[in-house]
């Protein structure tokens, strides 16, 4: 496992987090120009009234690194490598945000996937990759994810990874154009003391067993 300060690659299998950098521009564009239904009701967006002005994918990339360098964040992008290819593929993002120390110990976590991709276990993977980072690294103790109800794929994911749903949070961010509700699910270390990805293919493993 790599040290705890950024920049941090982290690779199981054919998966593999690295950091977001500007070159994945192209790759970026090419997903989200093709898959805009797939994204766009669970893409974050500006209230109007925000005095904030939106970031190229530069500015993105480049604030980013910076927080990761101060510890407040983990910028990964997702890479795959398909059966019988020599070099990975860019699939998606993991980002890890509001890293908190202190009394608290915490951090909230973010995900997509190209809808190429879906379906492959490959997001799920990385997730329980990052939390495993979060809690043995960095002795976080707590990890956050917040989804939209009606986010089907992105519920599955916590599901297949045991988060413990917590409450609603109404009109808790500005998504698709307005302020919406989400779902939010929690895991502690206490909950995994044999790490999340190890629970997550041994339940995997078992799902596949015939009866």
């Amino acid at each position: 496992m790599a040290g705890s300060s950024w920049p941090v690659r982290l690779s199981h299998g054919p998966i593999t987090l690295r950091p977001l950098r500007r070159r994945d521009e192209q790759d970026w564009a090419r997903i989200r120009q093709r898959s805009g239904a797939w994204f766009r009701p669970w893409d974050s967006t500006r209230p109007p009234e925000s005095p904030e002005p939106g970031l190229t994918f530069a500015q993105l990339v480049s604030t980013f690194t910076a927080r990761a360098r101060r510890g407040l964040m983990l910028p990964w992008a997702v890479e795959y490598t398909p059966p019988g290819a020599r070099k990975g593929v860019f699939a998606g993002q993991v980002t890890v945000s509001g890293i908190t120390r202190g009394s608290a110990c915490w951090a909230q976590m973010g995900y997509w996937i190209d809808p190429t991709w879906a379906g492959r276990g490959i997001i799920p993977t990385a997730v329980a990759m990052a939390c495993d980072y979060c809690f043995d690294e960095l002795r976080l103790h707590r990890i956050e994810i917040a989804i939209r109800p009606q986010n089907a794929n992105s519920l599955a994911v916590v599901r297949k990874l045991g988060f413990r749903y917590e409450g609603r949070r109404e009109r808790y961010m500005h998504v698709d154009g307005a302020w919406r509700d989400h779902d939010v699910f929690v895991l502690t270390p206490e909950e995994v003391p044999g790490g999340v990805l190890a629970r997550f293919e041994d339940r995997s493993q078992h799902r596949a067993e015939p009866v």
